[in-house]
This record gives C-alpha cells, sequence and structure tokens, in this order.
C-alpha cells in the first residue's frame, strides 16, 4: 500500500493564503463567483481536493450559523417577519 502524500509547512502556508484571499474576495463581493474566478483556481490549484471541499464546507456552515443567530430559525414554508 502506497503511503499518503501530506503537505509540506511551505505547501500548507501557500494553501491556506490561496484560500484566504479567495473566500476575502467572497466577501468582498457578496458571493460572486465571477468576481473572484482567478483566486478560485489559485485555490483550488494549492489546495488537496479534500481540503477545498472541507474548507468550503466550513465557510458554508459558519455562514449559515451567523445567519441563525442573526436573523433566526424561519421553518420552511414560512415567511420570515419583517
Amino acid at each position: 500500500m502506497a503511503k499518503p502524500n501530506f503537505p509540506d509547512a511551505a505547501s500548507r502556508r501557500k494553501c491556506w493564503g490561496a484560500r484566504d484571499e479567495y473566500f476575502d474576495c467572497l466577501t468582498k463581493n457578496t458571493d460572486d463567483e465571477s468576481q473572484c474566478a482567478n483566486l478560485k483556481k489559485a485555490f483550488e490549484s494549492s489546495c488537496p481536493n479534500t481540503w477545498v471541499k472541507h474548507f468550503v464546507r466550513r465557510r458554508d456552515y459558519l455562514q449559515y450559523k451567523d445567519k441563525l443567530g442573526t436573523e433566526g430559525f424561519v421553518p420552511a414554508g414560512e415567511k420570515q417577519k419583517s
């Protein structure tokens, strides 16, 4: 069985930097991915695929959690009160 190839410290720093730049761009552009296409490519090419999936899921979860904290829970089929 082949040994897994784990990124070294320099590769991890490069990945995390690319992730941070991409996510900052998304935040500044209200999640308009077309404005951040080059940064997304850099992020995806700098990080292992499993890490990309993890980071994107984590960002989505944290945004959802923040939204619940500010807007509260709205059951499906009900309209939120203004």
